[in-house]
């Protein structure tokens, strides 16, 4: 049987912060078994009870974490807690430039705006980026 932290009558050896209780987290999120999440990542159902609820259970290995976030459909860094580092962007494009200071966007807006790409390209006008920034600004009300 899975335990889950912070239910009466419960263990709560594993916590969310750990390893083990984001793997059963993002698991029961999705509506899995154990058994089910074992098959699919091809690690046995027993090796994932036991990160799961030992806290003292050693890490997997980077190829084992990557095959159950895998199979959650989440990052490795989601299991690991950590947050991704966004590559730096090299180069403002000029249209995100005028838009930016038009707006006069802070510049750490700015940098996130000029990461996005669609279909491998940066949007080309500032139309497009006021669009863009706009939805993402507007956006923030769900995340409440």
């Amino acid at each position: 049987m899975d335990t889950d932290p912070g239910i009466p009558g419960k263990p709560e050896d594993s916590s969310e912060g750990s390893v083990g209780g984001r793997i059963r987290r993002y698991r029961q999120d999705r509506a899995l078994s154990l058994s089910q999440l074992a098959e699919q990542a091809g690690v046995s159902k027993g090796y994932l009870s036991t990160l799961e609820n030992d806290p003292q259970a050693r890490r997997p290995s980077a190829e084992t974490l990557y095959t159950i976030a895998r199979a959650l459909g989440v990052t490795m860094s989601d299991l690991l807690g950590r947050k991704l580092l966004p590559a730096a962007a090299t180069e403002i494009p000029t249209s995100l430039r005028e838009f930016a200071e038009e707006e006069k966007l802070p510049e750490a807006d700015v940098r996130m705006l000029s990461a996005i790409q669609f279909r491998g390209e940066p949007p080309r006008t500032k139309e497009r980026w006021r669009y863009i920034y706009t939805a993402i600004r507007t956006s923030e009300a769900i995340d409440r």
